[in-house]
């Protein structure tokens, strides 16, 4: 079974226009999905219920710092989105409504990340010991306001979702390769099934950063209105990924292990916006 999920979760950064431009980009490819699209943004029910477990179970804590209290609070250099909170509002607030009052903005409910590693298989890693802890620290899975009631967090909903959808195998960039260590822990603390992991190099730019506006026009739309055909994207992207390029022609039949994948980032030429990937 292949489901489709649209995490749309981060409102303010979110285009009405990107789930209709993703669909079709994914059928301009030849990529099927089974069953009706699972829209994140309509799984807020279950996601609430999950939080209020948590927070029934004490596994997360009201927090009233706000980025620049965590960032402040930092005493060595950390990854750009990768701050390292204190624990500075572990058992401080008796509840939301305390942390509240004091912050006068909507606070963040935090996972209790207890001491030690998180260890878990990656088909391309191998062997991770991720340690959460030493990691980011405790992990904010929601939010609370008044006037919103409980807002679930990213970390939260994929752990709810995958389980509802199914999902046994996670197939993503090694950018989120901290996040599976949080996800491992929520698992477990709901009680849902275990997964197995694939964490895959990053598509950059010729300046070695992740693909963004900044290289250019590089989505598929671009591609497409460009009149590049499907078969050579398709084309490249086995190439990049170890593959005979007619895989997707025959993805039953073809021999593959995770062995045949890049250990290092792919790098798109600053030219791919006029000339494709270059195959």
């Amino acid at each position: 079974m292949l489901p489709l999920r649209m995490e749309d979760l981060d409102s303010p950064r979110k285009k009405g226009w990107a789930q209709d431009q993703a669909l079709a980009d994914l059928r301009w490819l030849g990529i099927d999905w089974d069953g009706d699209v699972l829209v994140q943004t309509h799984r807020r029910t279950a996601h609430v219920e999950a939080l209020d477990a948590l927070i029934e179970a004490g596994q997360v804590y009201p927090c009233a710092c706000s980025r620049r209290d965590v960032e402040v609070a930092q005493v060595a250099p950390h990854a750009e989105d990768e701050m390292q909170y204190s624990g500075a509002c572990r058992d401080r607030f008796a509840s939301a409504e305390e942390a509240h009052a004091l912050a006068s903005r909507p606070v963040a409910w935090r996972y209790r990340v207890q001491p030690g590693v998180v260890p878990f298989d990656d088909a391309v890693r191998g062997h991770v010991d991720g340690n959460p802890q030493e990691v980011g620290g405790d992990f904010v899975v929601g939010r609370w306001a008044p006037e919103t009631g409980h807002q679930p967090g990213y970390q939260l909903a994929v752990v709810v979702d995958d389980a509802a959808q199914g999902v046994d195998v996670v197939i993503r960039g090694d950018d989120l390769l901290s996040s599976t260590p949080r996800q491992v822990l929520l698992q477990r603390a709901l009680g849902l099934p275990a997964l197995d992991y694939v964490h895959l190099p990053l598509v950059v730019g010729a300046d070695g950063r992740r693909l963004a506006k900044r290289h250019g026009d590089t989505r598929i739309l671009a591609y497409r209105e460009a009149g590049l055909a499907a078969g050579r994207i398709k084309a490249w992207a086995a190439a990049v990924s170890g593959l005979d390029a007619d895989v997707f022609d025959d993805p039953v039949g073809a021999a593959f292990t995770w062995d045949q994948v890049l250990r290092t980032p792919v790098v798109v030429p600053s030219h791919a916006a006029e000339d494709g990937p270059g195959f």
